[in-house]
């Protein structure tokens, strides 16, 4: 099957500029901060000779973003400058299979350190729980790996020539109806997998989110039995736990419906919907990075320090 050349970008260059900025700065801002996140749980490693499993897991997870949002400014810089190169089957796919492959990875490491946080605050006293909680430091190690073998599964996927359908959109009869209702319908099954890999991190996030208001709301009521207040610093903590995953969860819905629309619309790299759903997925990863350092005391005082020093630097340099 013989794909299209290319169309070229229909946007004037100020759309281009425009789109190519608001991506950059959010790519940027979220490179920094997981960059951030990795040099001080790193630094944590260094000074602790040990590492704790939610610092684990924030490593995997801010090293996949940050190799993600590297890939997707690439991508935006590439498509919207270079949109011939670009469109190069080689050029294409590598950039689909590991745009999908970074994002899968990234929703299960974040999908894991939520379930983690789970795992650690509630207090069900059921003996399988009881069982998972002290089992779950030596499985989780696997569980990152195999989520990565299960992310690479599904990016697998994208390897087929998807953006041939791109030319249904053009006067050139590129197929005729058999070949078109093929490639339509391969479309279509890309989608459902696509659908799919998210899922399973989504059900998660679900699962975690009411099973943790479920045991605030014994705890509380355990609590306000005792004559103990809200004040309690373990309610305290499964406020702050249900609010972080909650937060999470409106990105990750925003996300995970931008990507659908992306996938499902994949070809048209010049859409005005295509162009939002890049916004979204590239504000995502920076946003729930930046809500982590602000939910974590440790990360805080860490960035509150690095600001103090580079602030500290950079009056040096000017007197």
């Amino acid at each position: 099957m013989e794909t299209c050349d290319s169309p070229e970008d229909p946007r004037s260059p100020l759309v281009v500029i425009f789109v190519v900025i608001i991506i950059g700065l959010e790519c940027i801002i979220g490179i920094t901060t997981n960059g951030f996140i990795v040099a001080a749980s790193v630094a944590q490693w260094v000074q602790n000779k040990v590492v704790h499993l939610s610092g684990r897991i924030l490593i995997f997870l801010s090293l996949s973003r940050i190799a993600l949002q590297s890939i997707m400014m690439l991508d935006i810089i590439l498509s919207s400058i270079f949109p011939q190169f670009y469109m190069q089957d080689v050029v294409y796919d590598a950039f689909k299979i590991s745009f999908m492959f970074l994002n899968y990875c990234s929703l299960w490491f974040a999908a894991w350190l939520s379930f983690f946080y789970f795992v650690k605050i509630s207090d069900f006293s059921h003996p399988l729980f009881l069982k998972l909680k002290w089992k779950i430091p030596r499985w989780m190690p696997w569980l990152l790996w195999l989520s990565v073998f299960k992310s690479l599964g599904f990016s697998v996927f994208f390897c087929t020539d998807i953006y041939a359908i791109s030319c249904s959109n053009t006067s050139v009869p590129c197929f005729n109806s058999t070949e078109k209702d093929f490639v339509e319908a391969s479309m279509i099954i890309l989608v459902l997998f696509y659908n799919l890999g998210i899922l399973f991190p989504l059900s998660m996030f679900i699962l975690a989110a009411t099973l943790l208001i479920i045991s605030l709301r014994r705890h509380t009521l355990h609590m306000q039995g005792q004559a103990s207040g809200s004040r309690d610093p373990s309610t305290q903590a499964h406020r702050k736990a249900i609010a972080s995953i909650s937060y999470f969860l409106i990105l990750y819905v925003f996300n995970a419906f931008s990507l659908f629309l992306y996938t499902y619309n994949i070809t048209d790299t010049h859409s005005v919907r295509t162009i939002l759903c890049k916004i979204i997925m590239a504000a995502y990863p920076a946003g729930h990075s930046i809500l982590q350092i602000l939910d974590n005391s440790s990360l805080r005082r860490s960035w509150k320090q690095f600001l103090h020093r580079a602030h500290l630097h950079l009056a040096g340099q000017s007197l």
